[in-house]
C-alpha cells in the first residue's frame, strides 16, 4: 500500500524545482548575456531580461575573425572530431578488455581487471606530468593523436561492459559454441547486439566527457590550428590589453553547449534504457 504523503510530496517536487532552477540560472544568465551589447554588460550591472543583439552576437561568432583564434567552425570541428575519437577508442577497447576478462579463462584474470579498476584513481590530471612527458618525447603535441589517445583507456566503461557480461547467461555462449561459433563469431553476432543500448548510453557520457575536456587540450595545442572550441571560449576571455566581450563570450558559450545538449535530446530513450535495462 502506498501511502499519500502531501507534505512529503510538496518537500520532494521542492527540492527537485529548486535544483534545476539552480543548475538552469547561470545557463539562463549566459542567454541573455548573449542577447544584449558589450556596453550593456560593462557597466556591472546584470540585465536579467533579453536584449535585441542576440543574433548579432550570434553572427560574429560563427561568421567573423576572432582575435587571436582561429575560425569558429574549425574548432568546433576540432571538439566533435576529438570527442569523437576519446568515445569510439574508448568503447572499443573496453569492451575488447571487459570481453577478454569475462570471457577467456588465464591466469590472473581477475588480478587483470582491478589493475585495470584501480586506475579510476588516476585520472589525466594526476598523471598529467609524466603523460606530457610521453606526449612530448612521441611528437605528438600539436596533433590529434596527443590530444586523443592519453584520454582513451577507460577503467569506467570496462567495469560498465564486465558487469553487463556477467548477466549474460552461460548457456547463450554454450548453444553458440555448439552452433559452430568461435569466439569472434559470438563476440560479433551475439554480444554486440545485446550490449547496444550500453553502449548508447556510454557513447552519451564519454561524448561529453571528450567535449568539454580543457586542462589537457591547454597544455599539448599551441597551434591555433588544434583550438577545441572550449579552449577557444577560454582564450577569449583572457585578453590583455582589452576588457573581454562578455557578449561574444556567451554566445560562444550558447553554441558550445548546443552540440552535447542535442546528443542527450536525441539520444535520451536509449541513455535511460541502457541505465536501466536489465533483461536479456
Amino acid at each position: 500500500m502506498v501511502e499519500n504523503r502531501p507534505i512529503l510530496d510538496f518537500l520532494t517536487h521542492l527540492v527537485l524545482i529548486l535544483g534545476m532552477v539552480l543548475v538552469a540560472f547561470p545557463v539562463y544568465v549566459a542567454l541573455i548575456a548573449a542577447t544584449h551589447p558589450a556596453s550593456a554588460l560593462g557597466s556591472g550591472l546584470m540585465p536579467l531580461l533579453p536584449g535585441g543583439e542576440f543574433f548579432r552576437n550570434m553572427s560574429l561568432v560563427l561568421f567573423s575573425k576572432l582575435p587571436g583564434l582561429p575560425p569558429f567552425w574549425l574548432m568546433v570541428w576540432n571538439s566533435t572530431l576529438m570527442a569523437l575519437l576519446i568515445t569510439a577508442g574508448k568503447i572499443a577497447i573496453s569492451i575488447i578488455s571487459a570481453y577478454a576478462i569475462v570471457y577467456f579463462k588465464f591466469p590472473g584474470r581477475t588480478l587483470a581487471f582491478w589493475i585495470i579498476f584501480i586506475t579510476l584513481m588516476l585520472p589525466v590530471e594526476v598523471r598529467i606530468l609524466p603523460t606530457y612527458e610521453v606526449v612530448a618525447s612521441l611528437g605528438m603535441l600539436n596533433s590529434f593523436q596527443g590530444l586523443t589517445i592519453p584520454l582513451i583507456a577507460s577503467a569506467t566503461a570496462t567495469f560498465l561492459f564486465r558487469q553487463f557480461f556477467m548477466t549474460v547467461p552461460d548457456e547463450l555462449m554454450e548453444a553458440a559454441r555448439v552452433d559452430g561459433a568461435g569466439p569472434l563469431k559470438f563476440f560479433w553476432d551475439i554480444l554486440l547486439p545485446l550490449s547496444r543500448t550500453n553502449i548508447a548510453a556510454l557513447c552519451v557520457i564519454l561524448f561529453i566527457y571528450g567535449w568539454i575536456q580543457y586542462l589537457w587540450p591547454l597544455l599539448v595545442t599551441t597551434n591555433e590550428k588544434y583550438y577545441t572550441l572550449i579552449l577557444g571560449v577560454q582564450r577569449l576571455t583572457a585578453t590583455a590589453e582589452a576588457e573581454p566581450q562578455w557578449n561574444i563570450i556567451m554566445a560562444a558559450v550558447i553554441l558550445a553547449l548546443l552540440p552535447p545538449v542535442l546528443i542527450v535530446i536525441f539520444m535520451q530513450r536509449l541513455f535511460v534504457k541502457g541505465l536501466v535495462e536489465t533483461e536479456k
